[in-house]
């Protein structure tokens, strides 16, 4: 007992020294290496969300996801449309990401819907399949009704603001220059934050020992009296939900998007992140989508190799770290047997 008091102060001072960290790292790497790491720190958050997200149903509930990006997609269109000139419409934050979650959720569950009965290989085509339909309706939902102005994207995309204040502009608090992604920054830092502790509070729910059990084993599941299709479909509208949220902040972000944002490789480079980190473990998945956004940027050309080093490092994971490279405590003991 005495032994775990002692232990307290040690993860208070653990705790209060990465929270130091991320709050300064945006002012150190703007005053070492320039905006463009910020940058890349904020892409890391935004696959982070997503990677979070797949997670829960490639890792919790075992239901292998290839359409993914799909979601972030749905996301990212629901804020343009509601918040540019493209419709003449410019609805605040805090209305166009709330519900492009819940879009987004519901997307979720029309994809999960028909699929309940299929695993494996066939689910992972139907899901690669219904990610590429939605890419093809944004390429062409701009004839005859222009809706997504096609292969052209919507630009002008309004960034977050909160009254006077933006987070696109460059702005002086309490006599420290932050700069546009600066304040991004902090405001991704927060969501990601928020959606680990719920990711974790889900992990150690009820819901997230049903979604282990059908995992493991579906028709053990149904016997012990889990409702396997609720579960399943909660599975697809929670991943697809956080999905939609990091798209409405992409699109505030970049203040444009367009449908070659959200092709088949994005998929790919997700799962990529979920299966490098360790599968239904939220701490290497976090490490999984840093190092996959990190690493290619300090490469010269990186989008020349990009794809031939996420497809060597699977290879070289899946032979010397099945499980990934922090897999879930579960996972290590299967391998282990």
């Amino acid at each position: 007992m005495s032994a775990a008091f002692d232990r307290k102060p040690l993860v208070w001072a653990g705790v209060t020294l990465v929270a130091f960290a991320l709050a300064v790292l945006p002012i150190a790497l703007a005053a070492a290496f320039g905006q463009t790491w910020v940058r890349v720190v904020n892409l890391a958050l935004l696959y982070v969300m997503l990677a979070l997200g797949l997670n829960i149903v490639v890792g919790f509930a075992g239901l292998l996801d290839l359409g993914y990006i799909a979601f972030y997609a749905v996301g990212a269109y629901l804020y343009a449309l509601l918040a540019s000139p493209h419709f003449g419409v410019h609805l605040p934050f805090w209305v166009t990401l709330p519900l492009g979650f819940l879009v987004a959720a519901f997307f979720g569950v029309l994809l999960g819907a028909p699929t309940l009965k299929l695993r494996g290989d066939y689910l992972a085509i139907v899901t690669l399949g219904f990610g590429e339909i939605i890419r093809i309706f944004l390429n062409n939902l701009d004839a005859p009704v222009n809706i997504t102005n096609g292969p052209q994207g919507i630009n002008l995309v309004d960034p977050l603001k909160l009254g006077g204040f933006s987070f696109a502009t460059r702005e002086t608090i309490l006599g420290v220059d932050f700069s546009g992604p600066q304040k991004y920054y902090y405001a991704l830092l927060a969501l990601t934050l928020a959606i680990i502790v719920l990711n974790v509070r889900l992990q150690d729910s009820r819901i997230g020992r049903a979604w282990e059990a059908i995992r493991e084993d579906e028709i053990a599941a149904r016997a012990m009296g889990i409702n396997t299709r609720n579960i399943k479909l909660l599975a697809f509208a929670m991943g697809a939900s956080f999905g939609g949220l990091a798209g409405g902040l992409f699109a505030s972000i970049q203040g444009f998007i367009s449908p070659e944002s959200f092709n088949v490789l994005e998929s790919i480079m997700v799962v990529s992140m979920v299966v490098l980190g360790g599968m239904g473990n939220i701490a290497g998945v976090i490490l999984g989508a840093v190092l996959l956004t990190g690493l290619p940027e300090v490469i010269v050309d990186p989008e020349a190799i990009r794809m031939l080093l996420f497809g060597l490092a699977l290879i070289l994971v899946m032979l010397m770290r099945p499980a990934g490279l922090w897999p879930a405590t579960v996972r290590k003991r299967e391998f282990a047997r």
